[in-house]
């Protein structure tokens, strides 16, 4: 494409170094990642253990067995029916659990909040390489028209007396009786 294009792109000056900016990062290039600490690996694997089925499920039968356990009382009631310790079990369980799934879920939410910056930065680098393109369409459309309102122009010029003739041939043919 010749300079001539260029110059007709409707974008301004502040879209174009825009858009250079943003052609110049490479996002999927960039090795750098960021390094989890012990502690986030562990509230990693926390939400994921405690956030399964599998959890839910084991974590269902140990409540079955302990109650069942003590209200039939084969083994020496341990924790009988208001099952305090169990109780305090749960209450430690949780204590714990929440805090730490919620440091995971808010490592998560930076990651995700990063993904949706990214995601704003290629959607505004499509936007202005579209209009971009639009402006490209339309110079190489207005090219098309210039080249074939040339060509009309010429074929009438080289048609005109043939056509004059025909013209006046006809004229007179509706003139005769």
């Amino acid at each position: 494409m010749s300079n001539g294009h260029a110059k007709v792109a409707h974008l301004s000056k502040d879209d174009m170094e825009r858009l250079r900016e943003l052609r110049a990062q490479r996002p999927a290039h960039q090795t750098h990642r960021h390094a989890r600490s012990r502690g986030a690996l562990i509230a990693d694997w926390v939400a994921k253990t405690v956030g399964s089925w599998r959890f839910i499920i084991i974590q269902s039968a140990i409540l079955v067995v302990w109650i069942a356990l003590n209200i039939v009382g084969y083994i020496a009631h341990w924790d009988p029916y208001p099952f305090i310790l169990l109780n305090l079990v749960l209450s430690f369980q949780a204590a714990y659990a929440a805090p730490i799934i919620m440091m995971s879920q808010n490592r998560q939410s930076e990651i995700d909040r990063r993904h949706a910056e990214h995601d704003y930065r290629i959607n505004v680098k499509a936007e202005l390489e579209i209009e971009l393109l639009h402006g490209k369409i339309d110079a190489l459309r207005e090219q098309e028209i210039l080249r074939l309102t040339t060509i009309v122009e010429r074929l009438t010029a080289h048609l005109a007396p043939e056509l004059a003739a025909a013209m006046a041939v006809e004229e007179r043919a509706s003139r005769a009786p």
